[in-house]
């Protein structure tokens, strides 16, 4: 029956063909591994209505995604699978100077990461101060990481958090970002502290002799006045309330100087709250050529087993 073999291969090509479209379809979800939301029903606080901003995205072969422009918030899910949660939780925020944001490295790379402990992650896309899109641009990362927060902890029945163990990572800018909802967390009368802080080569002050210049413009002006540069200096809003605290810097950091993390270790530590301190000898801002991702987020791994957060 030759005429039969044409028909036969045919009918194994579909069932083959069936088989990987079905591979793919229950693989999907997992392979993308996130869901995305917005951060409010309807605009973002202090938005002007007429603005017209346009968000960008390109992709770097070194850093991955880069969002700028960004005047629409979001929350990238990722849930780590249920027999392996732990309802540990943490927001993760990018940086990039309060100019752009690091997507991908600082961002979905290291929520996968979580995610394979047992942490449910979410990578928050926070709004991007524009003067002619905001009445505040100063106060809208801060409202949008008080916002992510809120969030987490009201969904957290339906994504396995403990409200108890929902903290907050941020990288340079985003670590200034985190280390702010850390020393500022009463919004309205609403208590958003969030639990913990993991600080990576964060930008802490503002002030001329250690602060990183290109996020205080980005976020305050050009001409801030003195009470902005203090508010926003977190080496100075810590008290005995502030969450507990890991940071990492590298010493021969050119960009923002390891004095950001000692500084801020120092204040928690003399009003009491718990924290840990790590400086590498080299690994200039980012941590581009080393130490290696595992190397120091291991260290992060440590220390939020030795606090009780895993």
């Amino acid at each position: 029956m030759p005429y039969l073999l044409p028909l036969i291969n045919i009918s194994r090509m579909y069932i083959r063909g069936y088989f990987i479209l079905l591979t793919l379809l229950l693989a999907g979800p997992a392979l993308q591994g996130q869901q995305v939301i917005p951060l409010y029903n309807g605009p973002a606080p202090d938005m002007l209505p007429a603005a017209q901003v346009q968000e960008k995205t390109r992709t770097d072969a070194v850093m991955g995604v880069l969002v700028t422009m960004v005047t629409r918030p979001a929350l990238e899910i990722f849930l780590p699978e249920k027999n392996k949660a732990t309802g540990t939780a943490v927001i993760i925020c990018p940086g990039g100077g309060y100019g752009t944001l690091l997507m991908s490295r600082e961002g979905r790379d290291v929520a996968r990461a979580f995610n394979r402990l047992g942490v449910a992650a979410f990578v928050l896309k926070y709004r991007l101060p524009q003067p002619a899109a905001m009445r505040n641009p100063a106060m809208a990362p801060l409202q949008d990481a008080q916002q992510a927060i809120r969030l987490v902890r009201q969904h957290a029945v339906e994504w396995g958090v403990d409200t108890g163990k929902t903290g907050i990572m941020g990288f340079s800018a985003g670590g200034h970002l985190a280390a702010t909802a850390g020393t500022h967390f009463n919004h309205q009368g609403i208590d958003l502290r969030p639990s913990f802080m993991l600080l990576i080569n964060p930008v802490i002050s503002f002030s001329d002799s250690i602060g990183h210049k290109g996020s205080r413009k980005n976020l305050l002006g050009p001409s801030p006045d003195a009470a902005q540069v203090r508010w926003f200096s977190n080496e100075l809003q810590v008290t005995d309330k502030t969450p507990p605290a890991f940071l990492v810097h590298a010493g021969d950091d050119s960009v923002v100087p390891e004095e950001n993390s000692l500084s801020f270790y120092r204040q928690l530590r003399a009003h009491g709250v718990p924290a840990s301190l790590h400086i590498y000898q080299r690994g200039e801002h980012g941590f581009i050529k080393e130490p290696a991702f595992e190397e120091w987020f291991g260290r992060c791994v440590f220390w939020m087993k030795q606090a009780g957060w895993l």
